[in-house]
């Protein structure tokens, strides 16, 4: 039993350092799948690690973040827009309640 709970919490921490791995490509990665921090000195080339410069890492992040800024600056003028037509119906429905 106690062997089958080894091997289950193994394959659990496998499994988690390929979630770590995937994630890390969404963005800087806060923690190394080996040594659980952001900092390593230890370089396995298992297919667990990558390497790159830290200013490459950052300006992706800001790349990234540019993109998301821009998307919601996009959100933001589509609803001013949504306003102003429901501004204009308030108007046509009152004017037509004045009429009838």
């Amino acid at each position: 039993m106690e062997e089958e709970l080894r091997d289950m919490k193994a394959r659990k921490a496998h499994y988690d350092m390929l979630h770590f791995v995937a994630d890390a490509q969404q963005g800087i990665p806060k923690l190394c799948p080996y040594t659980s921090s952001a900092k390593t000195s230890r370089f396995e080339n298992d297919g667990m690690h990558f390497r790159q410069p830290w200013v490459m890492g950052v300006q992706q992040e800001v790349e990234r973040l540019k993109i998301r800024v821009h998307e919601h600056e996009k959100l933001l003028r589509e609803c001013d827009e949504v306003k102003a037509h429901v501004g204009m119906l308030l108007r046509r429905v009152s004017d037509l309640e004045r009429v009838l």
